[in-house]
């Protein structure tokens, strides 16, 4: 009994319904490793990526403490909130190129290449510019007026404008990124940010301490080795695309080539990513305003939860992974007119999903102690305190997984089927309406610790997943034009 509900769960006869078939479906094991092929390298890179942030914050708990944590905490919100735009153009140059491949239209995939990394430039030097002189009201903002401590808020000023110099170097890498994942080279992109993110846990050890005979510059060693860690990325990502002679990769930049924006390919991305935008400002904003709520329940609570917001962020690259695979096989067999096979692909990425959710919410709930100690030094100020707050509120982390980490890949796939307005749509709402209201409650009406203001706040999750399993399902993205 229980083999034959595993079998419907999993098997793709049972995946695409008769009716929708277009042809011949794969079998299981050639099925789930098409899956693997693309999404394991996705996967690794953003885990590991993730790990190494963890890896940062913890050098910075463990050398400086509490105070420390949240002050490279505070600016997470809005360099976010500067970086939502390069998100969105990001989400349409990788559903774009993997729609042109799969129509065999190389010449068009190389074009929005081109013509995103133009715009990515453009965007950047203008928010980087606005983003420098309004640094101390942004901080301010942020929550920064609420801050226990002057010193809180001087060092995440010095964080914020350290990193906002380098947001033109991280917004043109992450384009080329997003246009490597699109054509399905995702161990392409995980050389690149895994090496980037290398030699930033290599310049912080060097940095935040002093040493190796470096100067110790403590919060600001951080922000600088970030800094040094993007520029090695972009420099990698850019080696990745440049023509070497008659060696061309799929996609490929060279200054003979035309570097004028198109109309016709500046118009699908603004199709795409324009959607994908009114997702990341309306997410990004709740994500602040969520932000700064919680940034009022005090240093010792708000560093708690800086530890499990990036745990919080390790879990989601597990599923953001899982949604490249989604949004490249979606589109690319689109682009090849096969439908059924998107909705196959789509459907064992949320399979995927639902495996990997169980196993890590298992491993939060019986290490949560343990994990919480990683990122804080026990001879720290209220050391033992934050430890506390933050095992609490892991057991809400675990319980989340499922719905977290499969709407993550269900939107991914509807991004691949061009259906960004619905995801924009539901996300906004969520993010933007739920969480912030939901948090609000939790702190200000019913006065509940960082662990039952989490349960309110990210119950908006379960509602994304509501809305988003049904829509893939359905088959309505089908007919969208990229």
């Amino acid at each position: 009994m229980n083999g034959a509900i595993l079998k419907r769960f999993f098997h793709p006869e049972y995946l695409v319904k008769q009716e929708h078939r277009l042809g011949e479906l794969p079998d299981a094991p050639r099925a789930y490793k098409n899956v693997l092929h693309i999404a394991l390298p996705s996967v690794a890179e953003m885990v590991l990526v993730s790990l190494i942030s963890s890896v940062d914050m913890m050098m910075v708990g463990n050398v400086l403490g509490a105070e420390a944590l949240s002050s490279i905490g505070l600016p997470t919100q809005p360099r976010m909130l500067m970086l939502c735009l390069f998100f969105a153009l990001n989400v349409g140059v990788t559903s774009i190129v993997a729609r042109r491949k799969g129509e065999e239209r190389q010449d068009a995939a190389n074009s929005t290449l081109r013509n995103a990394m133009m715009l990515a430039v453009l965007m950047s030097v203008v928010l980087m510019s606005f983003a420098l002189i309004f640094a101390r009201p942004l901080m301010m903002l942020a929550g920064g007026d609420t801050a226990e401590s002057p010193k809180v808020f001087e060092d995440a000023l010095d964080y914020f404008r350290i990193m906002t110099y380098s947001l033109p170097i991280d917004a043109l890498s992450m384009c080329i990124c997003a246009a490597q994942r699109g054509v399905g080279n995702t161990k392409i992109t995980m050389r690149v940010r895994v090496l980037s993110n290398l030699s930033n846990v290599f310049f912080n050890y060097c940095l935040i301490g002093g040493n190796l005979g470096m100067p110790r510059l403590e919060v600001r060693g951080a922000a600088w080795a970030s800094v040094i860690g993007l520029t090695i990325g972009l420099m990698m990502a850019l080696a990745t695309v440049l023509t070497n002679g008659k060696r061309k990769g799929y996609l490929h930049i060279s200054r003979h080539d035309k570097w004028t924006f198109e109309k016709d390919t500046m118009k699908a991305i603004a199709k795409v990513s324009g959607n994908a935008a009114v997702e990341q400002l309306g997410v990004r904003f709740g994500f602040f305003i969520y932000a700064r709520i919680l940034f009022s329940l005090g240093t010792t609570m708000y560093a708690a939860n800086q530890i499990c917001m990036q745990l919080l962020n390790l879990t989601f690259t597990f599923g953001d992974g899982l949604g490249v695979a989604g949004t490249a096989l979606v589109g690319q067999n689109l682009g090849a007119k096969r439908w059924d096979l998107s909705m196959l692909y789509g459907k064992i990425c949320q399979r995927y999903a639902v495996i990997v959710s169980l196993v890590i919410g298992s491993i939060i709930v019986l290490l949560r102690y343990q994990l919480a100690a990683l990122y804080i030094g026990a001879n720290t100020p209220n050391a033992d305190l934050v430890i506390q707050y933050a095992a609490q509120t892991m057991l809400v982390l675990a319980a989340i997984q499922p719905f977290q980490i499969s709407s993550v890949v269900l939107s991914g796939s509807l991004r691949g089927a061009g259906d960004n307005l619905y995801v924009a749509a539901v996300a906004t709402v969520c993010v933007s309406v739920v969480r912030p209201v939901m948090a609000y409650l939790a702190v200000n009406v019913l006065h509940l610790a960082l662990a039952g203001t989490w349960i309110f706040g990210l119950s908006e999750i379960a509602l994304r997943f509501i809305f988003f399993y049904p829509r893939f399902a359905s088959g309505k993205w089908k007919d969208k034009k990229v």
